[in-house]
């Protein structure tokens, strides 16, 4: 499942990285919960939760199923 997170992060990446922000994966849970750090722009950022749940998890669902929620950390 780690690799599938990791390719739908790559596609997700770009939209970060053209604000000056970025995303790192940290760790994908047997339960389906996915770690990431927001990095750059995105790490301070008064909008990081609403990009992470909004955008990011919201994604990350879509193309992998299995994945119960992203949180940052």
């Amino acid at each position: 499942m780690k690799e599938l997170v990791e390719q739908a992060l790559a596609k997700v990446r770009p939209m970060l990285q053209a604000d000056g922000g970025d995303v790192e994966l940290v760790e994908v849970t047997e339960d389906g919960v996915v770690k990431v750090r927001l990095k750059g722009a995105c790490g301070g950022c008064p909008m990081a939760m609403v990009t992470l749940k909004a955008g990011i998890e919201r994604y990350l669902k879509k193309e992998v199923p299995e994945i119960v929620e992203v949180i940052a950390v």
